[in-house]
C-alpha cells in the first residue's frame, strides 16, 4: 500500500507499508496476472507503473478539486456508481467531473489517500484505493482498460462510510 499526501499544488509524497486486505498480501508475485503489493517498488511492470500514474491523476483531481485531472484519468464513456446517503447514484464522466470546481477542501492537508493494490491481466486491470476525508472514508474500486497504449479508468464504484478511529 502506498499512502499519498497530495498537496493542492505539487507532486505526491509516498510512504510504503504492507497492504491490509490485499488479496495477495504476503504471497509471491503472480506470473500470469500481475498484482502490485508495493506501488512504488521498482519491480512493478511498466503497465503497473502506468496504472499507478492514472490512479494518482485521479487522486490529484480530488486533492486539487480538478475536473481536468478527472477527465485525464477516466475514459470519456466512464461511469461512477455507488450508494450516496442510502440511494443508488450513477454519474457519467461529465456529471462526475462537474463536481470538481477548483474549490480545494478546507481540510485537504489532513486527508489521506492510498493505492491499496493493482491487478493487471493483459489490457485490463483493477485497482483499489482508500480515501480518508475527515469523518468519511471512501473505498474506490476501479476497472481500467488500456486503450491506444494508455491506461484509463473505465468505471469506478465506491463505498463511503465512517472513518474508524485508531
Amino acid at each position: 500500500m502506498v499512502t499519498l499526501a497530495l498537496a493542492a499544488t505539487g507532486p505526491a509524497v509516498a510512504e510504503e507499508s504492507m497492504p491490509r486486505g490485499c488479496p495477495t498480501a504476503g504471497a509471491p508475485a503472480q506470473t500470469q496476472s500481475s498484482m502490485s503489493r508495493h506501488p512504488t517498488a521498482s519491480a512493478d511492470s511498466p503497465d503497473q507503473q502506468a496504472i499507478r500514474k492514472t490512479i494518482e491523476e485521479y487522486l490529484r483531481g480530488h486533492a486539487q478539486a480538478s475536473a481536468a485531472a478527472m477527465r485525464n484519468a477516466f475514459l470519456p464513456t466512464a461511469h461512477v456508481e455507488g450508494n450516496r446517503q442510502g440511494k443508488f447514484t450513477s454519474w457519467t464522466l461529465d456529471d462526475y467531473a462537474g463536481l470538481f470546481t477548483g474549490a480545494v477542501a478546507a481540510d485537504e492537508a489532513s486527508r489521506v489517500r492510498t493505492i491499496d493494490w493493482i491487478d493487471v491481466q493483459g489490457d485490463a486491470a483493477a485497482a483499489k484505493a482508500t480515501l480518508v476525508h475527515g469523518p468519511t472514508t471512501f473505498t474506490d474500486y476501479f476497472v481500467l482498460l488500456k486503450v491506444n497504449g494508455e491506461w484509463r479508468i473505465a468505471n469506478k464504484v465506491y463505498h463511503g462510510g465512517p472513518t474508524l478511529q485508531q
